[in-house]
């Protein structure tokens, strides 16, 4: 069935949505797509890149701040999201390998302190939750609440709902869409 239900709505390519969800003639709200704990998403803008994994069981992470280190309880749904200040293949891997090393490896999140000199050198910034809000206009890697993460302009508002066998994409049908195997296989 084509995007929006035949209903005269421009097909978008996305072999893997599984539910484009509309609001005015041509604008899609959210962008619904399916993901497995064994896959990790990509969301390619011009200037920065997206990628996430859900967490796939229940556990704790740990958020290490200036002052204190916080326990964060996950479900197996909620999704550990990796902003990218760059569009090339080594973004991208540097992506896959932070979410490696926190998802697999268990190594926590580390929250800077404000003003701190590494946060404009730092070209890949985290966090985990069931509801992430992507804001460019925060100190990237200063903030230990996990429901905002700094990303690229292009970006900005932009929502990443954990939902039921997948994610919801809120503000992202413009950005191109690519799920890769994330787990490194023998």
């Amino acid at each position: 069935m084509p995007a929006g239900g035949g209903r005269g709505i421009p097909e978008i390519s996305r072999p893997f949505a599984t539910e484009l969800i509309g609001i005015g003639r041509y604008k899609y709200k959210y962008i619904r797509i399916s993901l497995d704990g064994n896959e990790m998403l990509l969301v390619h803008g011009n200037s920065g890149t997206l990628a996430m994994v859900k967490v796939r069981s229940r556990r704790q992470f740990l958020v290490e701040t200036p002052d204190r280190e916080i326990v964060l309880a996950l479900g197996p749904e909620a999704v550990i999201v990796a902003s990218g200040f760059g569009i090339d293949e080594q973004i991208v891997n540097g992506l896959r390998c932070v979410l490696y090393m926190i998802r697999e490896v268990n190594s926590p999140l580390i929250v800077l302190p404000k003003n701190h000199p590494a946060s404009a050198r730092l070209k890949i910034v985290v966090a985990a939750g069931e509801r992430i809000v992507l804001n460019c206009d925060i100190t990237p890697g200063t903030h230990p609440e996990q429901d905002l993460l700094c990303a690229t302009a292009e970006f900005n508002d932009a929502e990443i709902l954990a939902v039921e066998e997948g994610v919801e994409l809120k503000s992202l049908a413009w950005a191109k869409c690519e799920k890769k195997d994330f787990v490194f296989r023998k």
